[in-house]
C-alpha cells in the first residue's frame, strides 16, 4: 500500500489533486448551478 498511486500523487504534489479532470467538471458544474440559482433569486424577488 506504500507504494500506491495514491500515496504517489498525494506525497508528490497535493496540487495535482485539484487539477484534474473530474475536480475541473465538478468546480464547473458547481458554478453554473449557483449563477442559475442567483439568477432564479433575482427573478423571484423583481
Amino acid at each position: 500500500m506504500g507504494n500506491s498511486l495514491h500515496n504517489k500523487i498525494y506525497l508528490g504534489r497535493r496540487s495535482v489533486a485539484l487539477s484534474t479532470k473530474r475536480v475541473q467538471a465538478m468546480v464547473c458544474v458547481a458554478a453554473f448551478a449557483s449563477i442559475g440559482l442567483v439568477w432564479l433569486v433575482i427573478r423571484a424577488f423583481q
